[in-house]
């Protein structure tokens, strides 16, 4: 059971890759790319990352009905305020079957 649940997180681990600021934003520059931002809609309107599509990961159904119409090929790039939201629905992403994720380290709290 433990190696069951340890192979389980390593291969979570493998599709999630936690970067910093400034490779998150060399990442997504001048590129079309999936970004999330999974914080709630007042906090979104109180500013995010240009380009970024709002999707609550406090609203379950809402977050996978956005989720489903991404490319699962495709990376997705998502952040939150702090890393904790965005480390969940990171998760739940690899549970719907995405192999490339980008989570934004720290949050937008983070972000410059």
């Amino acid at each position: 059971m433990f190696l069951n649940n340890f192979f389980r997180a390593s291969q979570t681990n493998k599709k999630i890759k936690i970067l910093s600021p400034s490779e998150f934003k060399n990442s997504i520059e001048n590129k079309s790319v999936q970004l999330l931002d999974v914080r709630n809609p007042n906090e979104y309107k109180m500013g995010t990352i240009k380009g970024a599509k709002n999707s609550n990961i406090f609203d379950p159904v809402g977050f996978q009905t956005v989720a489903a119409k991404l490319n699962k090929e495709t990376p997705v790039y998502l952040f939150c305020q702090s890393g904790n939201r965005s480390k969940n629905a990171s998760k739940f992403l690899v549970k719907m079957g995405f192999t490339q994720i980008y989570d934004l380290e720290g949050g937008y709290s983070n972000w410059s």
